[in-house]
């Protein structure tokens, strides 16, 4: 079917519609596909011989569904052309009789729709150099493959997340598993009690509480051990008979902060009774006494005279 255009903004969508189709095929609409001509090619062969002989129609390989709309339009203001099916050989054209739009006039379109798939070849009778392609598909293999291709895609993306879940789950389960150790010791220190407590592991989140004769001496909560080590100050001295309890109790092992995410053993309680020593600070201090007595005492030492 021949017509002709009516107005000059048929001939600006067909050109639009020839430069959309110029996109990659995943983002074609293979059910219509516009094809334009080049300016001036009826005049020069710089368009051939600028695309290695192939470049006077634009798109000069199109792409369209069997069914689709091949919409053929001459929008060269300088000359005529045709959209004729076959192959040429040199001068020498061989139509195959699939097509031909005849002669169009500037502005002028004409419409194919395939039948078949394959590959169709055309060319300008009015100027044997132009030539393209039109690819012909099934519609329906395409969508298949595509149906295919977001299938395999999904039961990838599926099986990664269920690895991850999996990896995640043991990295859960051994931090679970970690034993947490903790290790009290105490020396009194500068008429207190000085609570020091050595972890297995590093970052242990816990609740410090020490009591002596049923009360509370020192109580915090939510404390975050970033070293192997941590070391706490009580305001209260244990003895034989008047011991000081500490309890410690893990919340979990992890950035403070950031609860969701800790592992390992939650509520885990570590007692010990504290009857605290002299420590080394005390002990120092002590030396030091005693060193100084026994200096004065030998500086003021009488000595007899007879």
């Amino acid at each position: 079917m021949k017509t002709k255009a009516i107005s000059s903004i048929f001939v600006l969508f067909a050109i639009a519609a020839g430069m959309a189709s110029m996109a990659p095929d995943a983002f074609a609409d293979h059910a219509e596909v516009a094809i334009v001509t080049v300016d001036e090619s009826g005049f020069s062969q710089t368009c051939a011989e600028a695309q290695g002989g192939s470049g006077c129609y634009v798109p000069v390989t199109a792409t369209v569904d069997v069914g689709g709309v091949v919409t053929m339009t001459n929008t060269d203001p300088t000359g005529v052309h045709t959209f004729t099916s076959g192959t040429v050989d040199g001068f020498a054209p061989s139509p195959d009789g699939v097509f031909d739009t005849g002669v169009l006039m500037s502005g002028d379109a004409f419409e194919w729709v395939p039948e078949a798939a394959g590959e169709q070849p055309y060319y300008c009778m009015l100027h044997t150099w132009m030539i393209g392609t039109i690819i012909v598909q099934e519609a329906a293999a395409e969508e298949h493959a595509d149906d295919h291709a977001a299938e395999e895609a999904a039961a990838a993306e599926e099986a990664a997340a269920a690895e991850e879940a999996e990896h995640a789950a043991m990295e859960h389960a051994e931090a679970e598993d970690v034993e947490l150790m903790v290790m009290i010791s105490d020396s009194q220190v500068m008429g207190g009690t000085q609570i020091e407590l050595e972890f297995n592991v590093l970052h242990v989140n816990y609740d410090l509480t020490a009591t002596q004769n049923g009360e509370v001496v020192f109580e915090e909560t939510g404390l975050h051990s970033m070293e192997l080590i941590a070391t706490h100050q009580i305001d209260a001295v244990g003895s034989d008979d008047n011991p000081i309890n500490v309890k410690v109790e893990s919340l979990g092992i992890g950035a403070p902060g950031n609860s969701d995410n800790w592992t390992g053993p939650v509520g885990q309680v570590t007692t010990a009774q504290v009857v605290p020593e002299f420590g080394t600070i005390a002990m120092m201090v002590l030396a030091v006494a005693i060193i100084s007595i026994v200096a004065v005492t030998a500086k003021s030492r009488v000595v007899p005279r007879f």
